[in-house]
Parts: structure tokens; C-alpha cells; sequence
């Protein structure tokens, strides 16, 4: 496996299209994104777990379910579409079918996707408007890629594509994605949205397996603000273009996709956590010596997510204290007594327990390993072999800043 640059239109036949509708935004910069698959594809998707659900996430479980394919992706930003009524839904019915007019297309194979302010109703002039707008200028360029990753930015600051090939089946096989993700952020699954395309022939249950497995590893281990949003949607669209032999058997062909997969997941969950809305630095927590892969999720998951370790993180504070009080009241049982705990970063490796008492370090060069732009706590509870690793990042005042005037 080798990672190549580009996105979602790395993939053979794959193409991606943005513009500028006009939907929330004043400044005429680019608020739509369109992907299209040259072919029919499988399409598999995991959705928020949120009660409260977006009408385009359930426009999407619904043609994911029970279309027997899918061939494009609309996405606007601006406007969730959630909380929105009978008349939100019929927008992704409107949406759908100004892309089915446009591609000549089945109307059910359409997925919408939409992030932004809740409760607000859709400009679905705009949004057809923009729909027909992007139809004529497709292409498959990474250019092309990149923009429609930028166009479905909200509070994010850079946009988020990767892209992987390998060999398998007898043929190169691309994987490419795009996300976005800044802020209500947190399992599960985590606040985004993300598109994965793949050229491999692959059947739907597996590449529904595949998915729903995957990210429970990824996108289900970050968190930035503890709030899990109404608009969570990861899809994938495998077209087949690749030419390899179909992948019907979790065979080692299955095994490289997944492989694939997972780094593709896993590298757009951490431009999430490290772009988190206000913060400076991704912060990274590995629980290690774990008797169950359940313990070791549960008490990198509560350090993340905790306040104080997270402003300590800000601070630049080996205020080691905070994260083994998470681990305490995480639910996880564990000794407190023989947990070591550990920060690295490119500036270097520091222990700064051992077994649950701390050690003569320097605090100086502690600052200097947590004032890095990504930061690891390592925490070893010497109970078995099993480990888990969680994304989050730091807690800072532009965080209440950007969330205290979102919506003006």
C-alpha cells in the first residue's frame, strides 16, 4: 500500500464538481460539493446515533438499504437540513431529483449530505440552482477533488483529503476520501461528514462489513467537544472500475482492502481531531497492557474527552493528575497502583508515573514535549495485551468563541 495525493476522484471514475450557491454564506465562497461515479456503485453508510436525526441522514440509510445502487453525492454546508420537518425531507427529495435530471440517473441513486446551522430550511432554489450548475463542470481531476473538499468546509481550517492504492485481484486498486469536521464532535459516531470512493469490485456486504468495522476503530475514537451531532454520515462508494476479481470472500484480497480502508479512516479522523474548532494541537491517548480491547476504548475515550486533561493540554501542563482521575471515573476497572504513564511528541519521550506515583521529571522538558502540534499520552495498566488509541484535542478560549456566535 501506497498513499498518493488526491482525494475522491483518485479513484478511476470518480469525479467531484463545486460551487458557490449561496446558501448561508455572503462571500461568494464555495458551498456545494458534488461527487459522481462514471458506473452504478455498492454503496455502504454509517449514520449518527443521535434520536435526533438530519433529513439527509434519513434520505440516506433509506437508499443505502434498499437502492440498488448508488451514483452521486450532493453535499451543501451553511444549512444542516436537520429539525426541519416534512419540508426538510422533501428537499432531499427535490435535490435528488434536480441530480437525477441533470446526470440521467435513477432519482434513488442519489445521496444528500448537508452541514451547518440547525433548524434552518434549506434555499432549495439555490441548492437545484447549484446542483445543475456543478453537473456541467464534472471532472476527475485531483483539483477538481480538492475543491469540492474545501467547498463542504463549515469551522474547519484546512481541508481534509487521502488518498491509498495497492495491488490485489490482479489489478491497482485506489481508495480516496474527504471529510469535514471541526466542532460537535463525539462518539458515535463522531460529528461528520465523509465520502470514501474506491474503484474496487468489491460486494455490498462486505464493503458494508468493512465500514461498520472499521469505524469503530476510527471515527468512532475521536472526540472534540463531547456533543454528537444530528448529521454524522460516512459513505463509501465502490464502482468496480479497477478491473480486479470481484472480492466476495474475506480472502487476503479482502484483507488489503481493509487494510487500506483503515488508513484512509484513520488518517481523516485525525485531521478532525486536529482541526478541532479553536484548537492548537491533536491529542493523541494510547491505553496499553489492557486485559479487553473494551477497557482499553473505554479509558482513552473518558481522557479525551475530559475538560481538564484537555485544557491542561492547551497549557502546555503535565498535569498527569487529570488523566488518571479520567481513567478513575471512566466505569473501566483497573489498578491505579501500577499504571505507568508516559507524553511523547516530536520533541521527545517522558515518563511521568510509575505505577501510579510520580517520578522526578523535568518539568521543563515536559512543556517542551506538550507545546508540540500533536501530543501522545501513553498509559500502561499492566493488565493483559490488548490496546485502544483515542483522538482529541485541546480546549481553548477561541473554542467558546466560535461556538458563542455560530449561527451569526
Amino acid at each position: 500500500m501506497k498513499q498518493i495525493s488526491g482525494g475522491v476522484t483518485a479513484a478511476k471514475g470518480f469525479k467531484a464538481a463545486s460551487t458557490a450557491a449561496g446558501i448561508k454564506y455572503k462571500n461568494n465562497r464555495k458551498d456545494m460539493a458534488m461527487i459522481y461515479s462514471e458506473v452504478p456503485c455498492k454503496a455502504a453508510g454509517t449514520f449518527t446515533t443521535n434520536i435526533v436525526k438530519a433529513a439527509p441522514v434519513k434520505w440516506d440509510k433509506e437508499i443505502v438499504t434498499t437502492s440498488p445502487f448508488a451514483q452521486a453525492v450532493v453535499v451543501n454546508a451553511g444549512i444542516a437540513n436537520a429539525c426541519t420537518g416534512e419540508e426538510g425531507f422533501s428537499y432531499c427529495s427535490q435535490t435528488a431529483k434536480a441530480a437525477s435530471q441533470c446526470l440521467s440517473i435513477p432519482e434513488d441513486s442519489v445521496l444528500v449530505a448537508s452541514t451547518g446551522v440547525i433548524g434552518m430550511q434549506l434555499p432549495i432554489d439555490r441548492i437545484t440552482a447549484g446542483v445543475k450548475a456543478m453537473s456541467v463542470i464534472l471532472d476527475g481531476s485531483e483539483e477538481s477533488g480538492t475543491a469540492a473538499a474545501q467547498a463542504i468546509m463549515t469551522t474547519d481550517t484546512v481541508k481534509k483529503e487521502v488518498a491509498v492504492q495497492f495491488e490485489a485481484g490482479g489489478a491497482t486498486i485506489t481508495i480516496g476520501g474527504m471529510c469535514k469536521g471541526s466542532g460537535m464532535i463525539h462518539p458515535d459516531m463522531c460529528t461528520m461528514l465523509s465520502f470514501v470512493t474506491t474503484d474496487a469490485a468489491i460486494s455490498k456486504e462486505l464493503l458494508t462489513e468493512a465500514l461498520k468495522e472499521d469505524i469503530k476503530d476510527t471515527y468512532n475514537m475521536i472526540s472534540v467537544d463531547g456533543d454528537t451531532s444530528t448529521n454524522d454520515t460516512v459513505l463509501l462508494l465502490a464502482n468496480g472500475m479497477a478491473g480486479n476479481k470481484e472480492i466476495t470472500e474475506k480472502n487476503e484480497d479482502y484483507q488489503l482492502f481493509i487494510k487500506a480502508l483503515n488508513f484512509i479512516n484513520e488518517t481523516l479522523a485525525k485531521k478532525m481531531a486536529g482541526d478541532g474548532e479553536g484548537c492548537t494541537a491533536l491529542f493523541e491517548v494510547k491505553i496499553i497492557g489492557a486485559e479487553t480491547k473494551a477497557q482499553a476504548v473505554t479509558l482513552s475515550k473518558s481522557v479525551i474527552t475530559s475538560s481538564l486533561t484537555k485544557a491542561a493540554i492547551f497549557g502546555h501542563d503535565a498535569n498527569w493528575g487529570r488523566i488518571l482521575c479520567a481513567m478513575g471515573y471512566s466505569g473501566a476497572t483497573f489498578d491505579p497502583e501500577k499504571v505507568d504513564l508516559y507524553f511523547e511528541s516530536a520533541a521527545g519521550k517522558l515518563q511521568i508515573i510509575e505505577n501510579g506515583v510520580a517520578l522526578p521529571y523535568s518539568e521543563e522538558e515536559a512543556t517542551k514535549i506538550l507545546s508540540e502540534p500533536e501530543v501522545t499520552a501513553i498509559a500502561d495498566i499492566k493488565m493483559g495485551n490488548a490496546s485502544a488509541t483515542a483522538w482529541g484535542c485541546d480546549l481553548t478560549f477561541d473554542y467558546v468563541k466560535i461556538n458563542a456566535d455560530y449561527r451569526s
